[in-house]
């Protein structure tokens, strides 16, 4: 079982590969049902931690503070709830992290959001609300007892200026008080690597937890990956697109894939890895037997 008399950050800091899982709150009951049993059937895998995303202006705010306080209460597992800053004011943002306190959650990952619009859209500032995700923070360190953590980008945040300064946003948030990171999807090593080494240049030992969502669906992943800024790479299309049109073909390789990218990742010394399950768990499961069959989770 997670160790949780110890933080997250302490867990990483002390070397100990971390593997964990990220939900999405379900739009309706049917897929709450569907939610939670993918999470049955990855608890007896005793992951790290999961974690819960949060809708675009605050659109699953109730379920997702639901799910991830019963996660919480009910399970064995850390759960870490994400919060953004997308429509809503300063008090409303401090109230759910009072209602996550108050279920016991004290990790949580800080995040701006994507706008309304997508992520692509131009940013609405809230008359009440914030802009950046280091203004959060800074409001959850004012508060207390949060183990927090960011979102980080290998490829660069679409609205950054340079990856350069994209690093440096992200150090700067560590030294406001972030204690972690994880990174958006992305598909080549070479990717996050070079993120951590911005990072370290700037005298930043930050842990960042690369991010992974295999290919299971090339128009689905395809779409994730355009409007978050991340490239699927030309050696990765030309083994995808020949067959993109059979479904399970698509599947077998990426998985495949997804499986090489953990091995590269954990080989050159990642602190873990975060699967982004899109609220199932049988590719997932697959691609963490493999790793625990070859000693590598």
């Amino acid at each position: 079982m997670p160790d949780l008399d110890h933080s997250l950050a302490e867990h990483l800091r002390a070397r100990r590969p971390s593997f964990s899982f990220e939900f999405f709150p379900p739009k309706d009951d049917e897929g709450e049902e569907i939610l939670w049993r993918t999470i049955s059937e990855l608890e007896p895998l005793d992951p790290t931690f999961v974690s819960v995303t949060y809708g675009a202006g605050g659109t699953s705010q109730e379920r997702t503070v639901r799910v991830t306080a019963r996660i919480a209460q009910q399970t064995g597992m850390r759960a870490i709830g994400h919060l953004t800053l997308v429509a809503q004011s300063k008090g409303e943002i401090e109230s759910v992290l009072k209602q996550y306190a108050a279920a016991g959650i004290d990790h949580m990952l800080a995040l701006r959001g994507d706008p309304k619009g997508g992520p692509r859209a131009a940013w609405e500032t809230h008359p009440d609300g914030m802009n950046y995700a280091i203004d959060l923070v800074e409001l959850a360190g004012d508060l207390g007892g949060f183990c927090v953590g960011v979102a980080a980008f290998p490829e660069g945040h679409p609205d950054a200026e340079s990856i350069e300064a994209d690093a440096e946003v992200l150090v700067a948030k560590a030294r406001a008080g972030a204690e972690y990171a994880i990174t958006q999807l992305f598909f080549r090593s070479s990717d996050y690597f070079a993120l951590v080494d911005r990072v370290r240049a700037l005298d930043c030992d930050i842990p960042i937890i690369p991010g992974i969502m295999p290919i299971l669906n090339f128009k689905q992943v395809a779409r994730m990956a355009e409007l978050s800024g991340a490239e699927i790479p030309r050696e990765v299309l030309d083994q995808i697109e020949p067959i993109a049109d059979d479904k399970d073909a698509v599947r077998a390789k990426g998985i495949e894939l997804a499986t090489q990218l953990c091995r590269d990742l954990l080989a050159g010394g990642a602190p873990g890895l975060h699967f982004i399950t899109l609220n199932r768990s049988k590719a997932t499961r697959e691609i963490f037997e493999t790793l625990r069959a070859e000693g590598l989770v």
